[in-house]
């Protein structure tokens, strides 16, 4: 797949703008027809004197989904929070507040995905027999374990229904 050179990535001030731009990388990525925008040496001299990002995501430190592939964008294009369970701590919701509030950030977006490791964890240390995790790990389940507890109240997978509330806490959260 050829790697194009530059496409300077028009001025996005709105959050409709900035999610259309994901889901139309999102379409090009899950059909194979990547364009790897903005990533030529270009971009790289621009984005070196300053940053406006048209998009925060806050996902999950999943190696499989690294949000600049997975939303086909380029250099300067996403500010991503990443941290195990896409859950909100306080660094990471510092760095979604500088985004938005510095850099005019239009848009949040919250990435949870399919078989997170972290919501399995949780709900693997909720069940008997109950054993302590290991170091900063029970943070993550700390963080996770209210949305278990909503994901248990519907009918259905536990773990999709875990992740998904996870996604949902996390949005309100922020």
């Amino acid at each position: 797949i050829p790697i194009t050179t530059e496409s300077v990535r028009p001025d996005v001030s709105g959050a409709d703008a900035a999610l259309e731009l994901l889901r139309q990388g999102n379409q090009r990525f899950t059909q194979l027809k990547m364009t790897h925008p903005d990533q030529g040496p270009e971009t790289r001299l621009r984005v070196s004197k300053a940053q406006k990002p048209f998009a925060v995501v806050l996902s999950c430190s999943d190696s499989r989904l690294p949000p600049e592939v997975i939303f086909d964008q380029g250099l300067g294009d996403l500010f991503v929070v990443r941290v195990a369970g896409n859950i909100v701590e306080p660094a990471g919701l510092g760095s979604i507040e500088y985004a938005v509030g510095h850099l005019a950030t239009p848009l949040i977006v919250v990435l949870g995905h399919q078989n997170c490791g972290a919501v399995s964890a949780t709900l693997e240390a909720l069940q008997p027999p109950f054993e302590e995790p290991h170091g900063a790990v029970v943070s993550l389940i700390t963080a996770i374990t209210p949305a278990v507890a909503e994901a248990q109240k519907k009918p259905g997978d536990l773990l999709e229904n875990a992740i998904l509330a996870n996604i949902d806490q996390s949005r309100d959260q922020i």
